[in-house]
């Protein structure tokens, strides 16, 4: 895998999910632990610094009065009415364990749902920089990871998702996804294993 030709990206990363004070920490924190998701991702960042590897974050923010979700079900129901990732707040920010790498780290706004692309400029981007690879990190396995990676498999890029830096609603969805469901479209690897096949 071509580092120059590979994009990591994040999403999640914000304390709503993996900061225990977060509105929403609970919804992963059994598989974020069991994974040792920031560690992982952290170490990860820490060894791809000096390459060519581009980092992108798409965070998740919202309005105060959550004026862009239009009669909101399931998951975007709970952000609103736990009112997470409210623009400008603690919850909204960067896990802390990220912040070290903020400055390598490109931030693509605009992201108000599942997939990642919705709303925002992500594909436009991997275009102009010659991106064919995209790894997935983040949270949650079966919504925004899911979603993400179907839509850029559809897009006709390689998908490759990280199955020790993504954190599941429970340890036996984030097994699922990982064993049945992301091999239909992506491959799957560890953090570690990732690192041996960039290039």
């Amino acid at each position: 895998m071509k580092s120059d030709q590979t994009a990591l990206l994040l999403i999640g990363y914000q304390n709503d999910y993996f900061s225990p004070q977060g509105a929403l920490h609970c919804v992963i924190e059994e598989s974020a632990r069991l994974n040792n998701v920031l560690c992982n991702t952290a170490t990860l960042l820490n060894a791809i610094a000096s390459s060519p590897v581009l980092s992108v974050a798409t965070p998740i923010f919202f309005t105060s009065t959550y004026e862009e979700l239009t009669e909101p079900v399931g998951i975007l129901k709970t952000i609103r009415d736990v009112k997470a990732f409210q623009s400008g707040t603690f919850g909204a920010e960067m896990s802390q364990e990220l912040q070290p790498f903020a400055e390598n780290i490109l931030e693509i706004p605009g992201k108000q749902g599942f997939n990642a692309f919705d709303k925002t400029n992500l594909d436009y981007l991997f275009k102009k920089r010659g991106i064919t690879n995209i790894v997935l990190a983040g949270a949650v396995t079966s919504i925004c990871i899911d979603s993400t990676g179907r839509y850029a498999h559809e897009r006709g890029y390689r998908v490759t998702v990280l199955s020790d830096c993504t954190s599941a609603r429970t340890s036996f969805e984030q097994n699922f996804y990982c064993e049945n469901i992301f091999p239909l479209y992506a491959e799957v690897m560890s953090c570690t294993e990732l690192v041996h096949c960039l290039t």
